[in-house]
């Protein structure tokens, strides 16, 4: 079973191929605009470098944010339109917090994870996980002290994790810290991870954009 899996919607474009739970060859790059662009080359690239054709994938996953509207936008428009060439194709989405919880190794897993990913703003996604990796909160876009607050309530030491979290412990937080992961962006593993949790649990989501809040627009 081959499987395609990307991420456009942070500041990166990553492609991941695999066979079943096993990465066969992974494209990451980093860059701050343009990851739409860079997405079907890096497709087409990776599939011809492992001779494997189009017609052989068994399913695509993406990344559905949150992140980039402009990402997310073209992480969906891109499996759709390869849904309609191959409709037998399992097409999911994943989120990105899904994906950077995965990216825990097991000494790092407290009670209580939070995912803080970068908005660019002055507030940051969040979402909580339990020792199970199960999500126990919605995803909210929260400032600092609203996140520390929810955080500080759990009465537990936590860990952090995602590309948010450098600036989040930028001033001081007063939490107790299991672990912290700073990350870039997410990981072919995690990416890998999330894809595969989907498969054996047979839970599978058609992509939807995940938005927290409205784009910042202005008038001209």
């Amino acid at each position: 079973m081959y499987i395609l899996a990307f991420d456009t919607t942070a500041a990166s474009c990553s492609v991941v191929l695999l066979s079943e739970n096993k990465i066969l060859d992974t494209y990451s790059k980093l860059m701050e605009f343009g990851q739409s662009e860079e997405l079907i080359p890096a497709i087409k690239d990776i599939l011809a470098k492992n001779k494997i054709s189009f017609s052989e994938l068994e399913a695509i996953f993406l990344c559905v944010g949150p992140g980039s509207f402009t990402g997310v936008r073209a992480s969906i428009s891109a499996a759709k339109v390869f849904n309609l060439a191959q409709p037998k194709m399992i097409v999911s989405g994943f989120s990105a917090f899904d994906a950077y919880v995965q990216m825990l190794e097991m000494e790092e897993i407290a009670q209580v994870n939070a995912v803080i990913i970068e908005t660019r703003r002055d507030d940051f996604y969040v979402r909580l996980y339990d020792a199970h990796l199960c999500p126990i909160s919605e995803p909210q876009a929260l400032d600092r002290g609203a996140a520390i607050s929810i955080l500080k309530k759990k009465n537990t030491p936590v860990t952090l994790i995602g590309d948010g979290v450098e600036r989040f412990l930028s001033v001081s937080s007063g939490l107790t810290l299991h672990a912290i992961k700073i990350c870039d962006s997410l990981t072919s593993e995690g990416i890998a991870a999330s894809c595969w949790h989907q498969i054996t649990e047979k839970k599978f989501n058609f992509p939807k954009p995940l938005y927290i809040r409205a784009a910042d627009v202005s008038l001209k």
